[in-house]
């Protein structure tokens, strides 16, 4: 039995049916955004690309009645967690050989267009069964097109960012909520922090906290629960320079920004129901 090595591939904001108005605001944060693609089971992203990983930011069509409609049942924020798979057929056999509760794999396409050419790029996902995560969507990709996603021209953002470094989880009993990722990793993969439990993700980690231990690392600028008791809260980039996301920042408008020493934090209100926090 060999697990799958974890390892962070991209994390995704949910839009729902606004993504004209996610695009604005994560412009402003500072990313620079690829240009609008279209996959081919009915959703449509933008991405923020960095070294190694990605934000993507999701949405369906307003107006639409056929597609990912299942990003309607999710509130506007954090809502997908994306591990990465080279072989994504092994993936599945070893997830399922321990009794990892994932579905078949499921391939779809987008169209990229580079150097005026249009090529699809192809990608296979694996994902958790219906109600497994309560807090929303955890998934493995594999990539086939990897020279249509990571291009260095895309990499370049005024906020600096390089990587995503952190993602923040709350679960009313983090130790229950790790168990999951022990599963699917190995006990080894799982760390005790302050209020909580942490996933090695690479050189990323999930945090698994409750919501107190939120509250007091980002008091107000936590995101609205919405009446949920486990949710994805947020995510931690790394940066070239906290001066340059905070001028980025600045640039773009974004108020109530929190500035103390070696990190700059973005009010889950000003970044579509997700706390930001950029650290060197």
């Amino acid at each position: 039995m060999t697990l799958p090595v974890p390892t962070l591939d991209h994390v995704v904001i949910n839009a729902r049916d606004d993504m004209d108005r996610a695009a604005d605001v994560y412009r402003r944060l500072g990313f620079t955004l690829t240009e609008r693609g279209y996959h081919s089971l009915g959703s449509m992203n933008h991405l923020a690309m960095f070294g190694t990983d990605y934000l993507e930011l999701i949405a369906i069509p307003k107006g639409a009645t056929t597609g990912r409609m299942d990003l309607m049942t999710f509130p506007l924020g954090l809502n997908g967690l994306v591990f990465g798979s080279e072989d994504s057929a092994v993936t599945y056999r070893e997830l399922a050989k321990v009794g990892v509760p994932v579905d078949a794999p499921t391939e779809f396409t987008r169209p990229v267009k580079v150097d005026g050419k249009e090529h699809d790029a192809r990608f296979r996902t694996i994902r958790m069964k219906a109600g497994v995560v309560p807090y929303g969507r955890v998934y493995y990709c594999h990539h086939f097109t990897r020279e249509l996603v990571w291009r260095d021209e895309w990499r370049h953002h005024a906020n600096g960012v390089v990587a995503v470094v952190r993602a923040l989880i709350v679960e009313p009993d983090p130790a229950s909520g790790a168990k999951l990722y022990a599963d699917m990793f190995g006990p080894e993969a799982i760390r005790d922090i302050k209020g909580g439990k942490s996933v090695v993700i690479g050189n990323s980690r999930f945090d698994i906290v409750t919501e107190a231990t939120l509250r007091a690392e980002f008091g107000d600028a936590a995101p609205d629960a919405e009446g949920r008791k486990a949710y994805m809260a947020g995510l931690t980039f790394r940066t070239a320079s906290v001066a340059k996301a905070a001028r980025a920042l600045q640039g773009g408008g974004i108020g109530g920004v929190v500035q103390g020493p070696g990190r700059v934090i973005v009010p889950a209100k000003r970044a579509l129901n997700a706390v930001l926090e950029f650290i060197e």
